[in-house]
């Protein structure tokens, strides 16, 4: 096992199994994930795939992406602008992509081992974590202009933007803090310790809180925002390493996935009690959810993608299959519902945005 500052492939950062296994994988290993989704049980074991649904998606186009095939991290997408920004962690850039035109619009750089990155439509902004700084990073949306960076703990990887506080906290996942900076200038506010490595952070718009998933200690920490407080721990039982988090806000349910035991479990948001569990391909990694159709998307270091459809606050399986090597990462328009996928190699072995059209 080894630490996140060991060098991977590509001279990609590696992670710890501790700290989310999101490790590029080799042949070898690829040929034994795919030997072991023959095997289709009830309970998924670790090496395994859960039972194959056709995912029913229509391809929707290949964009060929800048760069080398390192690796991919997370991607924002501003749908009124159909702008698309993707990390490319191995090359420390976050690549821009037109998606209505489909094409590169530009690549920017200087974003040392770029993790998060997340677009805030109505501050013209784009936020980034620039990992291997432990630095927060403003851009401009429209020019892409580097306006400042703030410090953040160690580690920094997901984003998420508080708009009552007007402030990006920044989850610090080997420093198992949040970092609260002010999203005009990048300062400082504050950090909360949230007692374990840290997950995923959400904003919750209804409540106004943020919900963070403390992968260490397999739960989610509630924190007020105007107290910068932990107020609530929520146990996650039959969960394993909690890392990717989304919310429906509509139906008040929390979606938590956990990469230990490649689980996705539904959390009711006003009992804080879990209310469904379901095996997701191995290694779940960036959850999206489309709020216009109602259909979560679970990404997979493995390559596999797992979709739900929420109705009645249930959660209905509705997909799960290999979509492509390396597809860990999506996002999703909610204006037309396609979803899109950063895969270090698409056709002609080069690295490719793949977008899909819901059925």
């Amino acid at each position: 096992m080894s630490s996140p500052s060991d060098p991977g492939a590509g001279g990609v950062p590696r992670r710890r199994w501790g700290t989310r296994r999101r490790v590029l994988v080799g042949a070898a290993v690829a040929a034994l994930v795919i030997a072991a989704t023959v095997t289709v049980g009830v309970l998924v074991r670790r090496g395994q795939q859960p039972p194959p649904v056709p995912l029913g998606l229509r391809a929707a186009g290949q964009i060929p992406l800048p760069g080398d095939s390192s690796r991919f991290d997370y991607a924002s997408l501003d749908p009124a602008r159909g702008l698309l920004f993707i990390a490319h962690l191995g090359a420390s850039q976050v690549v821009e992509v037109d998606v209505r035109a489909q094409k590169v619009v530009r690549t920017i750089g200087d974003l040392p081992g770029v993790h998060g990155v997340l677009v805030v439509p109505d501050r013209h902004r784009v936020y980034a974590t620039a990992t291997d700084s432990n630095q927060m990073v403003i851009l401009d949306e429209d020019t892409a202009t580097v306006l400042a960076r703030g410090p953040t703990g160690a580690y920094p990887d997901g984003l998420a933007y508080d708009p009552r506080h007007q402030t990006v906290w920044t989850t610090n996942e080997t420093g198992g803090t949040e970092t609260i900076l002010d999203a005009a200038t990048a300062a400082p506010r504050g950090s909360i310790d949230v007692g374990g490595e840290a997950g995923n952070v959400a904003y919750d718009p209804t409540t106004g809180q943020m919900l963070v998933a403390v992968q260490g200690r397999n739960l989610l920490a509630v924190i007020d925002p105007d107290t910068a407080t932990i107020t609530r721990r929520v146990a996650l039982p039959g969960c394993e390493h909690d890392h990717g988090l989304a919310i429906d806000d509509a139906d008040r349910l929390a979606f938590v996935a956990c990469d230990g035991n490649a689980t996705l479990l539904t959390v009711d948001l006003t009992t804080w009690q879990t209310v469904a569990q379901h095996p997701v391909g191995q290694d779940p990694d960036v959850l999206a959810y489309d709020h216009g159709n109602h259909r979560l998307y679970v990404a997979a270091e493995s390559g596999w993608l797992t979709t739900f459809q929420v109705g009645d606050r249930r959660v209905t399986v509705t997909g799960s299959g290999h979509l492509a090597d390396g597809a860990h990462v999506v996002a999703v328009d909610p204006t037309d519902h396609r979803s899109y996928y950063p895969v270090p190699r698409g056709r002609g072995g080069h690295p490719a945005l793949l977008g899909f059209l819901a059925p």
